[in-house]
């Protein structure tokens, strides 16, 4: 190989408040909800963006947060523990508790999101796909950051590689691999993000289930296109014809969302 980055070793740590660590892991999830909480609350206000539908008011945004939260921690957990590693969390169950240590699935933490959503749709008597856009809108922010996170313990690192920008990861063993997080990061963070930001700009929250769907499409294909450079799971491997557990998980997700692309577009759009 004639050049290899060297990978920057980065304290998973950020700061010790006494016994307390504060890791990177968990500052991107709440920085990813709190961001994702002020776009939210930006579009809900903007009027313009929503051409006449119906929107949520401030106080609904705000009961996002909490229930988006909830569902995305337990349901990524779970989601984690029953798709990627059952049989040694059966042995140990106290250690399904540990979020800290890292193993967060994100399709069952887009599960329990959803699920959070429409507990609050149900409760404010409002449309689910409408919560779901706007939440799928600003997904991708924690996206970016939670795939940073993974870059930074590091974990879910890419397949061994001689590409110029491939790295030796430190617990990988000694072969240069591809940076798989940061792929990850750009497609499903930046790439994502624009693309639903476009759609938004362009009146797509007029059309309930319009933003989650585009959401649940370029999620599923982003991810399927970088599981090819990812190493699998270890505990898993290949499952069959070269494919893993994400690329899997992402082709019932990609269905959903033609599901949803297809109603709102047959759809006229929904006046308030």
């Amino acid at each position: 190989m004639t050049f290899l980055l060297a990978y920057p070793v980065i304290d998973p740590v950020l700061v010790s408040i006494g016994p307390l660590p504060i890791r990177w892991y968990a500052l991107a999830y709440i920085v990813g909800l709190v961001l994702g909480w002020a776009y939210v609350r930006a579009l809900a206000a903007s009027a313009a963006l929503w051409r006449g539908a119906a929107r949520p008011d401030a106080e609904t945004v705000d009961d996002l947060l909490l229930y988006a939260a909830l569902g995305v921690v337990l349901g990524g957990r779970l989601g984690y523990v029953l798709f990627y590693n059952p049989a040694y969390y059966l042995a140990h169950p106290l250690e399904v508790v540990k979020v800290w240590e890292g193993g967060m699935s994100f399709h069952g933490g887009l599960f329990g999101a959803g699920v959070g959503v429409f507990l609050l749709a149900r409760r404010r008597a409002l449309s689910a796909l409408t919560l779901a856009d706007v939440a799928a809108a600003a997904a991708p922010i924690g996206l970016f950051l939670g795939r940073l996170a993974n870059f930074i313990k590091p974990e879910l690192w890419g397949r061994p590689g001689d590409v110029p920008w491939a790295m030796v990861f430190p617990g990988a063993g000694p072969l240069p691999r591809h940076p798989s997080q940061l792929y990850e990061a750009a497609l499903e963070g930046l790439v994502l993000f624009a693309l639903l930001y476009v759609a938004v700009r362009c009146g797509a929250l007029a059309r309930p289930g319009l933003v989650a769907g585009l959401f649940a499409i370029g999620y599923g294909c982003a991810r399927i296109a970088c599981e090819f450079f990812r190493e699998p799971d270890p505990q898993l491997g290949f499952l069959f014809g070269g494919a893993t557990m994400g690329m899997l998980l992402s082709l019932p997700l990609i269905a959903v969302g033609a599901g949803l692309l297809a109603h709102a577009l047959r759809r006229e759009a929904v006046p308030a």
